[in-house]
């Protein structure tokens, strides 16, 4: 691996600012990076003559990010590249515009890198698609990157681009970068526009970029947003830091309560104030509501984001094409009568059941007085690739999908704000992360307190891809 392949998206605009290399040469350098670690299959759509010369008119174009390649998952809308969704029947599909989100981006000096594998739709945390292929762990090829945005935790820890952007439903940006050894955010719901993504849920989906270092996910939230980039320096002495156990640390993996042990140590070593504090109403509201909001908007956005493609394809069609079989069981049977969540179930999900839960949340920031949460990202490290249905964790096979979801899922429905950060690795040498979330709009103060915990956590080391 190179030292320019190592630099973050900050330092690599610094470098290309001051002169020191252009655009071309940095994109040369990662996509040399892309060809070592091609087995890990984490592009769907990568033209490297494509990207050398859009690196260079990036730079000529100027702006904040000028040169920076951004690789995004594959279910971005897309100029001038295919846009997938992981999935078959979209192969052919090729929008006439980039999705606002990344439009932003690329005003700002961007250009899009290729277009990254996912769980297919987005529907799952594995990333083992069966129209194109597992994406696999830079940390261990034989077990998953997390999902559903796979593909982009594993380029951004193979060093195949500093950044990359994936969409979060209940976890699929933080999942695959606590797996992958990379910092992932998911903003308030609302801050990001949707228009342009393939989705799931008008409710609970986001855009949010993974990266390696909070500065790098504080950079383009302020492009995304439209806000000034003055995250503030924040000092972690008197930090109030809730630690809701029961639910968010019960049955983990002890190498992941290791970790978390060691994380809290280092925090109140630093003067942080650990305030114990379970919230025994969020798992209960969340179950509740979660899945009945997104599978029923699910049919909805999904037929109108298909109506707008040009394709002559409608839902039925795009289910009856879709090759994983976990997707293709909820997609076939959301469709049914029996299987179809009913719109009075939805409507009681999402007019009472979800705002009791922002509510229990924002009650919860308020009365402990505290500026987040702190919890593992997930229960376990990386599973293999092929637990599609279940995952050992402590000696037993449990759901893999509800088991990685157990964390991220209720501040996703919740639509909080929730960064990831890389707190270190297994004896097995896998990646372990933990996640700060905070209250609702409360985006910047969250990533400034992220900055200050990434600085006391130890640097892990990255993949070898040797």
């Amino acid at each position: 691996m190179s030292e320019i392949a190592d630099w973050t998206a900050s330092e690599a605009l610094r470098e290309i600012g001051e002169g020191r290399i252009s655009a071309r040469q940095y994109a040369e350098a990662l996509l040399a990076e892309c060809e070592r670690g091609a087995g890990l299959n984490a592009f769907i759509h990568l033209d490297p003559e494509r990207a050398l010369d859009a690196a260079s008119r990036a730079e000529a174009r100027g702006g904040r990010l000028a040169g920076l390649p951004v690789p995004v998952k594959d279910n971005f809308d897309t100029a001038g590249m295919p846009t997938t969704g992981g999935t078959p029947g979209l192969r052919d599909h090729r929008p006439a515009r980039n999705a606002p989100v990344l439009q932003r981006l690329i005003d700002e000096g961007a250009w899009v890198m290729g277009k990254l594998n996912m769980h297919e739709l987005a529907f799952g945390i594995t990333s083992n698609n069966g129209a194109f292929g597992p994406a696999r762990n830079p940390y261990d090829p034989a077990r998953i990157p997390g999902g559903s945005s796979g593909g982009s935790g594993a380029a951004v820890a193979a060093r195949m681009a500093p950044v990359a952007m994936g969409t979060d439903t209940g976890g699929s940006v933080r999942i695959p970068a606590a797996l992958c050894g990379v910092a992932g955010f998911r903003p308030t719901a609302g801050r990001y526009s949707q228009e342009g993504i393939v989705p799931i849920s008008n409710t609970r989906d986001t855009a949010g970029p993974l990266a390696r270092s909070v500065e790098d996910l504080a950079l383009f939230d302020s492009v995304i947003a439209g806000e000034p980039d003055d995250l503030p320096d924040m000092s972690l002495k008197g930090a109030r830091i809730g630690v809701p156990r029961g639910h968010f640390y019960e049955n983990l993996h002890p190498e992941t309560a290791r970790v978390a042990d060691a994380t809290l140590a280092a925090l109140a070593a630093e003067g942080a104030v650990l305030v114990e504090a379970d919230m025994p109403e969020v798992p209960k509201l969340d179950e509740a509501a979660g899945f009945p909001i997104a599978l029923y908007e699910t049919v909805v956005e999904l037929e109108r984001y298909l109506s707008g493609t040009g394709l002559p394809l409608d839902l039925k069609g795009l289910a009856d094409a879709v090759a994983s079989p976990d997707v293709a069981g909820l997609l076939q049977s959301v469709l049914t009568p029996e299987g179809a969540i009913p719109e009075r179930v939805y409507r009681e999900a999402l007019t009472q059941t979800r705002p009791a839960l922002q509510a229990a949340y924002a009650d919860w920031f308020e009365a402990n007085d505290a500026v987040a949460a702190i919890f593992p990202t997930a229960p376990l490290p990386a599973a293999p690739i092929g637990d599609d249905e279940t995952v050992e964790l402590n000696g037993e096979r449990v759901p893999i999908f509800l088991t990685f979801i157990r964390n991220t899922g209720p501040s996703s429905l919740a639509g909080i704000p929730g960064v990831t950060l890389p707190a270190g690795l297994s004896a097995d040498g896998l990646p372990i992360g933990m996640e700060l979330d905070g209250p609702a709009g409360g985006d910047r103060a969250l990533l400034a307190l992220s900055k200050a915990v990434e600085a006391v956590l130890p640097p892990i080391s990255a993949p070898n891809q040797s």
